[in-house]
């Protein structure tokens, strides 16, 4: 009979430790909108991004394509000219380095995006990645919730 109540007790002993744990952590602050502060990359080791080096990178025209990030993106990234061109605005820091350094790399292959992201630097990519995310987001999750 003791194994009978050992059961839920360990089942409730873990669930609030699974509780605990989970709330223990730091606590996440958005940054402040337009706010040039360092954003830290932890994709594939990369430098802390810098919001607004990040944002003169974006507006600068690539040597590879001759266009910027903007022309392609829209200036906050959430208004791509092509609707098969993704929003960065708001998209998380290491999803978007972690996509340019697949680009730099040629892992991962497009027209435009192969040769543009060919010559950044891993600083770059952190910039460019601190600046779109930064910015407000108009992604929505499956729900068409934020």
């Amino acid at each position: 009979m003791p194994t009978a109540v050992t059961a839920p007790r360990l089942a409730i002993a873990l669930t609030v430790a699974l509780l605990l744990a989970a709330c223990s952590g730091q606590e996440s602050t958005p940054a402040a909108e337009g706010e040039a502060h360092a954003v830290e990359s932890s994709s594939a080791g990369l430098p802390e991004g810098r919001i607004a080096v990040g944002e003169q990178l974006a507006h600068a025209k690539g040597k590879a394509t001759g266009q910027a990030c903007v022309d392609c993106h829209g200036p906050d990234g959430n208004a791509p000219i092509d609707a098969t061109y993704p929003k960065l605005g708001g998209q998380y820091a290491d999803y978007i380095a972690h996509a340019l350094v697949q680009y730099r790399k040629g892992e991962r292959q497009h027209a435009l995006m192969t040769p543009q992201a060919a010559s950044l630097s891993d600083q770059d990519i952190a910039d460019l990645a601190a600046f779109f995310a930064s910015r407000p987001t108009q992604l929505r999750d499956l729900h068409g919730m934020n």
